[in-house]
């Protein structure tokens, strides 16, 4: 009976995931806001099925007395924590975009789901952890948009957001933890911190207080020397993986605030460059590019990790192991940069893929917050979030299934971190307030109304 009940949630939950994803890019279609409230709601009901039939699942799979009343636990902490984070949102702000936290919470379900099952063994202890970190970090965010509301001189403080995010990453690099090759990042009273996630917003918002004054030559070069020095410390760090981010971020800031093609092309041929003189530097480079090159060359080693992730996506197929079915553990740090290929080999491609659709439908309304937005300061800020976090969605995916060389980042909201958590709730609270700006000046102006 406990395998039939495995079976039938598997194709009910990939079921759901793709009602729940078409939803997502319906609602961009539609112009009544009852409409689209409608399928937010949908939404919802969906994702508590597909919650409730994972940890039915998980419960039905676990033998252990102990840990199954802690699975009931767990269950019921997060349903509370998904009614408060949905409604009290509504509550605080009026103009909230429901979208953007309902996916903020399918991704954080999906990544509470992955997490327990990984953690059975252990006592839910990186799934308890996680969840607490998650509680935290959603207050901090429900937070920002109140402050982007009552501050309007942000764009005054480069100077500050560049001294601050240099001086970070300095620390990091004089002082840090080596993690795979690279020091990632500092242990504060016993606390593990990777400042980068931070540092990522302060560089954003250092770019466009920068391009919100001038777009001259003076300040793009001034601008560009700032962003290379982050740049530069990163990879003398040997955060790759960051370092790329930052590049690529500040190039399409770069190209999107000057209209320049010159500037994009040569921006681009120095950043390719940039990579080839990494090969050449770093050993760990060296190293990840062998395994992305040829795996299995060299299969108990090097192409361990990878060829490991290959083989759990494979066994996955369309439809998944389903969940408990598979092998999840034997793939390194599975919690982190390869939590994707623990989700493909056990709820299957199929619903892998609609997990990539939501994050596309996240970066699909970032730009169109940028795209709506008339000051060129908030502009920029949306615009530059929005391609921090999708260059950092494709890092990982690309890295699991062998597209690019492994870089190391994780996924946002799906993988276990604090500093990435956290991180992605100020990212989401920073684009949350400046869709609640936008909708409370048309409501004045009386403009239509942004989706």
């Amino acid at each position: 009976m406990t395998n039939l009940i495995v079976e039938v949630s598997k194709y009910l939950m990939i079921l759901l995931m793709a009602v729940y994803t078409y939803a997502n890019f319906r609602y961009f279609s539609l112009k009544d806001m009852g409409r689209k409230q409608r399928v937010c709601a949908g939404q919802n009901r969906a994702m508590y099925a597909i919650h409730f039939l994972a940890y039915v699942v998980m419960y039905l799979k676990t033998e252990n007395d102990g840990v199954r009343l802690m699975l009931i636990a767990f269950y019921v902490a997060q349903v509370v924590f998904f009614l408060c984070y949905i409604y009290l949102y509504r509550f605080l702000y009026r103009n909230v975009s429901r979208l953007l936290v309902n996916n903020t919470c399918m991704l954080l379900c999906v990544g509470f789901i992955m997490l327990s099952r990984l953690s059975l063994d252990k006592g839910l202890d990186k799934a308890v952890r996680q969840y607490v970190i998650v509680v935290i970090s959603a207050c901090l965010a429900w937070a920002i948009p109140y402050i982007m509301e009552r501050v309007w001189q942000l764009y005054k403080l480069q100077w500050v957001y560049a001294g601050a995010g240099l001086l970070i990453l300095l620390v990091v690099w004089a002082a840090g933890n080596e993690s795979f090759g690279a020091q990632l990042s500092l242990t504060i009273a016993g606390v593990s911190i990777q400042p980068s996630e931070f540092v990522k917003l302060t560089f954003v918002f250092f770019v466009a207080s920068m391009f919100y004054q001038s777009t001259d030559f003076k300040t793009i070069f001034l601008t560009t020397a700032v962003a290379g020095a982050h740049v530069l410390v990163l990879v003398l760090s040997k955060d790759l993986g960051s370092a790329l981010i930052f590049f690529v971020t500040y190039l399409l800031m770069l190209f999107v605030a000057t209209g320049s093609w010159v500037y994009l092309i040569t921006g681009s041929a120095l950043g390719t460059g940039a990579a080839l003189a990494a090969y050449q530097l770093f050993d760990h480079v060296r190293r990840r590019v062998a395994a992305w090159s040829n795996p299995w060359a060299d299969i108990e080693n090097k192409g361990y990790q990878i060829t490991q992730s290959l083989f759990a996506i494979g066994t996955g197929g369309w439809f998944g192991m389903g969940l408990c079915q598979g092998m999840p553990g034997k793939i390194p740090v599975v919690e982190k940069d390869f939590i994707f290929s623990a989700v493909s080999e056990e709820m299957g491609a199929i619903f892998a893929i609609c997990v990539l659709l939501i994050c596309l439908g996240c970066f699909i309304q970032f730009m169109m917050i940028a795209a709506r937005m008339q000051a060129v300061f908030y502009k920029l800020i949306a615009f530059g979030l929005g391609v921090e976090y999708i260059v950092q969605v494709f890092l990982t995916v690309g890295g699991v299934t062998k597209f690019i060389p492994s870089t190391g980042v994780t996924l946002p909201f799906v993988s276990y971190g604090g500093s990435s958590i956290l991180g992605t709730f100020l990212l989401f609270g920073i684009i949350q307030g400046l869709y609640i700006l936008k909708r409370n000046d048309e409501e004045e102006t009386g403009e239509e109304v942004m989706p």
